[in-house]
């Protein structure tokens, strides 16, 4: 685990230390059914050897009736603990407060052994913020030391006072073990939620960035085979043109199974070809680089996006009939001359942005002054590494 994160849920957080135990997956403490069960197991030690003292005093007087009260008082309360958990923090610390003052009563009262404690100093690791567990057991066990002192006994039970301190003490290391796997257990699950939502967005974008393009192309192309059998009755070219409407709708499908899966990787060398296809159907000129040797290899891939989208925007909106691209090692430009007098984004433009951002660089939309859009993407290529300082070798036997 890193530092910081060991730091986030660890005992060296301030905000661990004050904050609400977390969630179980949607339980809430112990078994309510089970835990009456297990709690009186849990008591007998305590119970046998009070009840005896209790039954050994003789006559019944209303003193006596009220010890047996407090004496069971302790065991119904630790029965009831499950309850604790589904209640707002005033009340778990009303409940807490309650056992500790039941343990003290019942040593102070009966003579009972300080293991009393235990129900409520464990029970309390549980319910409380850490800091008020250290607080309040801290003040607890001082408190029994004190009525320990006053009656005398301290000599004959201060061992079993620091068992209970020691016992309490690994219940709350115990305690915050749980909490922080538990937050742990929550921050994967908003990972895993993250995780689905960015997938989401990323088949989205993709899909866009693919239909969209590959769309508007069939609609051009479809629309110019229409016209040439309306107008010239030209049916070879009418064929050919369905020819490459079929072939862009079979590289379409293809490509969104391969998005889908995650194994599309974008050509900038194709996504050049498809787009002087794409415009020269719609009757754009366009002036296209020949070659992507100049382009840096590690971002032909971005820049093929930005190329596809660009191209796809000109082709739906612009009325442009000059289309000019420019690259550079880590550059691309895409202008044209429509008559956009200012930028609009889309989703389009959008997802180039977070594309770009995710390599570290930058997208800039602009509309240029005698109409049309300059769409310009640029990575600025990382910093270099300071050398590290050259070592003068020296000769074994020293200086000449």
């Amino acid at each position: 685990m890193a530092k910081d994160e060991a730091q986030q849920y660890g005992l060296g957080n301030h905000e661990t230390w004050w904050e609400d135990p977390p969630p179980n997956r949607g339980r809430s403490g112990p078994d309510k059914l089970r835990w009456p069960l297990l709690s009186v197991v849990f008591t007998l030690p305590y119970l046998i050897p009070v009840t005896k003292s209790l039954l050994a005093r003789d006559p019944v007087t209303p003193g006596v009736v009220a010890l047996w009260a407090l004496v069971y008082g302790v065991a119904v309360s630790y029965a009831l603990f499950p309850l604790a958990f589904d209640r707002t923090r005033p009340f778990r610390f009303a409940y807490s407060v309650w056992m500790l003052v039941l343990g003290l009563a019942v040593i102070a009262a009966t003579g009972a052994s300080p293991f009393v404690m235990l129900y409520g100093t464990a029970a309390l690791v549980f319910l409380l913020p850490l800091a008020w567990v250290v607080i309040l057991d801290g003040v607890a066990l001082l408190l029994a030391a004190g009525i320990l002192l006053l009656d005398g006994r301290f000599g004959d039970n201060w061992g079993d006072l620091v068992t209970v301190g020691s016992v309490t003490m690994a219940m709350f290391f115990m305690s915050s073990l749980v909490r922080a796997v538990r937050r742990l257990q929550q921050a994967n699950e908003e990972i895993a939620t993250l995780a689905v939502a960015n997938e989401r967005e990323r088949v989205a974008r993709d899909l866009h960035d693919l239909l969209g393009h590959s769309l508007t192309t069939i609609t051009v192309k479809a629309g110019l085979a229409r016209r040439v059998l309306e107008s010239a009755g030209d049916i070879p070219r009418a064929v050919e043109e369905i020819r490459e409407v079929e072939g862009l709708t079979r590289s379409a499908l293809s490509d969104v199974r391969a998005t889908v899966s995650e194994y599309r990787e974008v050509s900038l060398s194709a996504e050049i070809v498809g787009a002087r296809a794409a415009l020269r159907a719609a009757e754009i000129d366009a002036d296209l680089p020949h070659a992507v040797d100049n382009v840096r290899p590690e971002f032909q891939s971005v820049f093929g996006y930005v190329l596809r989208e660009a191209v796809t925007n000109v082709l739906r909106h612009s009325g442009a009939k000059l289309v000019k691209v420019k690259l550079g090692d880590t550059w691309l430009e895409v202008e044209d001359d429509g008559r956009a007098t200012e930028v609009v984004p889309g989703n389009g433009l959008r997802g180039l942005t977070e594309r770009l951002a995710a390599a570290g660089g930058t997208l800039r939309a602009s509309a240029r002054p005698g109409g049309g859009l300059l769409v310009r993407a640029e990575i600025p290529l990382p910093e270099p590494r300071a050398a590290a300082p050259a070592v003068r070798a020296e000769p074994a036997g020293g200086l000449a």
